[in-house]
């Protein structure tokens, strides 16, 4: 991915940082970004369509957040057909916005800047066990896990089985003063780890768990 398709000239583009909480955190990346076009047109937002038979809305999420999982640092990137003030914008957005989804910040970039999925290469995460967990247990595991020069990850394709070294994708692993485990793990085009299929290497696949993504990582910002 790279640049935006130019079909139609961009007026102004925008990246809105939202979060997903309660009921929102079970709905799907697809209707996510439908959802998003409904309270973008709501609140009289000019977005601007592709061309063609089947036009779609200029919108495109910086990555996808599995499902179960909430956050505070998901993007949205839009393209308007007209330029418009930011002013109250976040007022107006949250206005027609459901529940559980939250605004934090709403920025104008240049029209021709690469696409956020073209950039994002990693996402921190904080692993909450709900019904507790041995600290000591847990710190061993994180302990032996950041030794080992290669952690196999069994992944199932068209129905074949294949074990990926998933090491290089996991840039930090530690406990946090909460007790909570705090990992940064690949995300995006150039490699993906999903926190649950690290608790699965780790032997945690059956604790009760929620999981929250509170940090973006792109190509410009230092890793780790």
């Amino acid at each position: 991915m790279g640049f935006m398709e130019d079909n139609t000239p961009i007026k102004q583009r925008l990246h809105i940082t939202f979060g997903k909480f309660d009921a929102l955190q079970y709905t799907g990346n697809l209707d996510v970004a439908k959802l998003w076009e409904r309270v973008l047109r709501r609140a009289d937002v000019p977005i601007l369509y592709s061309q063609g038979f089947n036009p779609r809305p200029r919108i495109q999420l910086a990555t996808a957040l599995p499902l179960g999982m909430t956050s505070e640092c998901e993007i949205l990137d839009v393209s308007l057909r007209e330029p418009i003030s930011l002013d109250n914008l976040g007022e107006r957005l949250a206005a027609t916005s459901p529940g559980g989804l939250k605004i934090y910040a709403i920025q104008e970039v240049p029209a021709r800047s690469p696409t956020l999925a073209a950039r994002v290469r990693s996402a921190r995460y904080r692993v909450h066990f709900e019904d507790g967990i041995n600290q000591d247990v847990l710190a061993g595991k994180v302990e032996t896990l950041l030794a080992a020069d290669e952690v196999l990850l069994t992944k199932e394709k068209k129905g074949n089985e294949t074990m990926v070294n998933i090491r290089p994708l996991i840039y930090e692993l530690m406990l946090d003063a909460d007790g909570d485990l705090s990992v940064q793990l690949a995300t995006g085009d150039q490699g993906n780890l999903r926190p649950d299929d690290l608790l699965r290497v780790m032997g945690l696949q059956d604790e009760i768990v929620t999981i929250h993504r509170f940090a973006l990582f792109f190509s410009e910002d230092e890793i780790g």
